[in-house]
């Protein structure tokens, strides 16, 4: 065990390096190195973040405190191939949601009908139970309108919102998120709210069937393009993760057993540390990102690797060094003194311009905040840009790693979806990379899943009318 983590520090040690910061002021490129040493993970101090992680795992799965929920989802299998029938999903997470029509033959979506509709503030804000209504009113009239209305329709709730689940069919909401304040949900069943709606209606034949959130959702439709899918992830504008565990190891359970084997479980990880686990790494940039985010000592994790906060990790750092007249000869433009307004879109296109080895795109990006800049200037932010990026795809990296050990599954393929996976252009290169050396022995590949949180959703139904039937005894 010493000998293979001694193997690893040395791989690791090798492998973690970002391109030379190349400017002639060898003071000034001392001073840059030195206020961003903290970003710059070594091995040992990746080695240390994969144990805690393991740590608080462990802890949340025993129910003992952690940052880890490690949410219990009570969905033990994934898509075999056998899935038959038609189905709806309801994916709701943020002001627009969809209603989805599935039909699966074979286990594969032979059929896809799909309408978007948008919630006004005064839903959002309002009432819980005209929110609800709202939704039971645009599933009827999304059955109505496709000729389904007769049909008894399984639907799988795509819930995105922070949710303590009791069983596959229920899950109570721990706390609104993004822009809903909805009165009288909090604490209670989201799938009864749903369902008590739709018999006041009463002019469909839905069923809900099965709660769950995009990470789960990402997994399950993994599945369904590659059957060695066993872990599903969301890189984009948050961050969470889930994977497939041992049902035998899962203590927490509200709801009867049948001999299960394997249960998905949402570990939640945007708020890894948010109990000081890895406050080893936190730097004074991070803290000044924590400080101005909407809940500060919270989503600890999704503020060092989220979509949502990158980009303001660069601004605040390109903040500092133009204090310092680092950068800008100390003349930073009024617009890149906001709080949020330099994006993660931007990191993303300024790393093209890293690995091309050009400057067009950061040039046309600073012209846009009218910053005047050098060409020197340049070549710092690009530096910036790839330290920033790369402590975000090692620690994602780590905790993937952590979860193929914990699975020890002979092959074993990561299910991804979001925007930062999908755009920034090393991100799925340095997983590649990092992932191996941290778990080797395991083989392992990372698949774009889109749409978990609408395909996966109409699958989630589809296992819980198996698992029905077979506790029913119909074959």
């Amino acid at each position: 065990m010493a000998a293979n983590r001694a193997t690893v520090l040395k791989n690791l040690n090798q492998e973690i390096k970002v391109a030379p910061l190349k400017i002639t002021d060898e003071h000034k490129k001392q001073l840059i190195q030195q206020k961003l040493k903290g970003i710059c993970l070594d091995g040992p101090t990746v080695l240390k973040i994969g144990d805690v992680f393991v740590k608080e795992m462990d802890l949340g799965m025993r129910d003992q405190p952690s940052s880890l929920l490690m949410e219990n989802t009570y969905i033990p299998e994934l898509p075999d191939g056998t899935e038959e029938g038609q189905f709806l999903a309801l994916d709701l997470g943020g002001t627009n949601f969809r209603v989805l029509h599935i039909v699966l033959s074979k286990g594969r979506i032979v059929k896809e009908q799909v309408k978007h509709y948008h919630i006004a503030d005064e839903l959002r804000l309002g009432c819980g139970i005209k929110l609800f209504d709202f939704l039971a009113a645009c599933l009827s009239s999304f059955v109505h309108e496709h000729k389904l209305a007769d049909q008894k329709l399984p639907l799988g709730f795509t819930f995105s919102f922070p949710m303590h689940q009791r069983s596959l069919s229920s899950g109570l909401l721990v706390t609104w998120t993004k822009s809903f304040k909805a009165s009288g949900v909090e604490g209670e069943d989201a799938v009864q709210l749903l369902r008590e709606a739709l018999e006041r209606r009463g002019d469909t034949h839905i069923e809900v069937m099965a709660v769950l959130n995009d990470t789960t959702g990402t997994l399950l439709q993994g599945a369904l393009l590659d059957h060695r899918s066993t872990i599903g992830m969301i890189i984009g504008t948050g961050s969470n993760a889930c994977y497939l565990e041992r049902a035998e190891r899962v203590h927490h359970w509200e709801c009867e057993r049948h001999g299960e084997r394997d249960i998905i479980i949402d570990i939640e990880w945007g708020a890894f540390g948010d109990n000081g686990a890895i406050d080893f790494i936190k730097t004074d940039y991070d803290r000044q990102v924590d400080n101005h985010s909407l809940i500060k000592n919270s989503f600890t994790f999704e503020k060092y690797i989220a979509g949502k906060y990158m980009g303001e990790i660069v601004r605040v750092i390109v903040a500092d060094f133009a204090k310092s007249n680092l950068i800008f000869n100390g003349n930073l433009s009024k617009k890149l003194q906001e709080a949020n307004q330099f994006t993660t879109t931007h990191v993303s296109t300024i790393e093209e311009d890293c690995i091309a080895n050009t400057t067009t795109k950061t040039e046309e990006i600073l012209k846009s905040y009218d910053q005047r800049f050098t060409s020197e200037d340049i070549v710092i932010l690009q530096y910036i840009c790839e330290v920033v990026s790369l402590r975000a795809a090692l620690l994602l990296s780590i905790c993937c790693a952590e979860l193929l050990k914990r699975m020890d599954r002979p092959d074993s393929t990561i299910a991804v979806d979001g925007s930062l996976f999908k755009f920034h252009p090393r991100m799925k290169q340095w997983m590649n990379l990092f992932i191996p050396i941290l778990a080797p022995g395991q083989t392992c590949r990372l698949m774009l899943a889109v749409d978990g949180s609408g395909k996966g959703a109409a699958l989630a139904a589809a296992i819980a009318v198996k698992l029905r039937s077979r506790s029913n005894g119909v074959s």
